[in-house]
């Protein structure tokens, strides 16, 4: 009988977390899922009332004052919390998390694997999705909308923008935001590994708190301008349509993304927001340990690769 490959994203049964191979295999498959989760945002109107507190009466009614998409993001992350989804060292909740429940499910054995913190941008995520990544995305969506009104006799404000599809895009708004929490927390794991590789490069720029030398320890410019070519590759495959024949239709009218936003969104939010997380973590990589603690890996010698 073959061996059958075990899942990458299995912490408990996927070799070494922290190996850089398995990271970069991890975050590879979440460009795929980032992709496809903006591809089917894409198809619904912007929606802007969605993304405003206060805008929907039922809310009000049951006590609730922020927007739909906030209510939506709590009901679904309380029941994610009582699965103890947030208990896994990559899942981080958009929901407040004392307004989380606990877990039903006893607490599963993760081996330790990143240092204790409290470092969470999922409120600057929530931000510039709902300012800008959504105005952007919902663009071919929401001028379809428009046309479709004017031609049924509704003009000027009341023709853009709202398609009324609020469970169905927020439901994708969901999968978009979890996906790219998950991939920018992940530059934790990224950190951690490259600290244990070599503790005594990090720890006087963390001592000295010098983000630009720690940054700089971190970043391979080869490797990001790699990944932004390959996520043009997959974008521009991915935003294909094809005809009842089978035969693409390639053109940028029928494209189901807009390919240079998708790389933007990358290049100048996700993959700086990810960096300011993995300096964020080293800078509390030593929090919490004695100073012979922080002698022993400062005496350590960098690791053979």
């Amino acid at each position: 009988m073959s061996s059958v490959p075990l899942p990458v994203q299995n912490l408990v049964l996927g070799g070494d977390p922290l190996s850089l191979d398995r990271i970069r295999a991890i975050l590879t498959r979440l460009e795929d899922t980032i992709i496809f989760s903006l591809i089917e945002r894409a198809q619904f109107a912007h929606n802007p009332k969605a993304y405003r507190r206060g805008e929907f009466q039922e809310l009000k009614d049951i006590g609730f004052h922020g927007s739909w998409l906030e209510w939506f993001l709590k009901e679904t992350e309380t029941f994610h919390a009582k699965a103890r989804r947030y208990t896994s060292p990559e899942e981080y909740p958009f929901t407040d998390p004392k307004e989380l429940p606990p877990p039903i499910l006893k607490p599963f054995p993760h081996p330790p694997i990143l240092h204790p913190n409290q470092v969470n941008v999922n409120a600057s995520i929530l931000s510039f999705y709902v300012q800008h990544i959504v105005p952007r995305i919902t663009r071919q969506a929401t001028l379809a909308l428009s046309a479709a009104k004017r031609a049924n006799g509704i003009s000027g404000d009341d023709e853009f923008e709202d398609d009324g599809n609020y469970g169905s895009a927020a439901f994708v708004d969901l999968e978009v935001l979890q996906a790219i929490s998950k991939r920018v927390h992940y530059g934790k794991f990224v950190s951690e590994s490259k600290f244990r590789d070599d503790p005594a490069a990090f720890i006087p720029h963390i001592r000295s708190r010098n983000r630009d030398a720690l940054a700089a320890l971190i970043t391979k410019p080869e490797v990001e301008k790699k990944l932004l070519q390959r996520l043009r590759n997959k974008a521009n495959l991915y935003a294909i349509n094809f005809s009842p024949e089978g035969e693409p239709l390639d053109d940028s009218a029928t494209r189901k993304i807009d390919v240079d936003g998708v790389v933007e969104l990358y290049e100048h939010y996700i993959i700086p927001l990810t960096k300011e997380v993995e300096v964020d973590y080293l800078l509390v990589r030593l929090d919490g340990l004695s100073q012979e603690e922080i002698d022993a890996l400062a005496s350590k010698r960098k690791q053979k690769s």
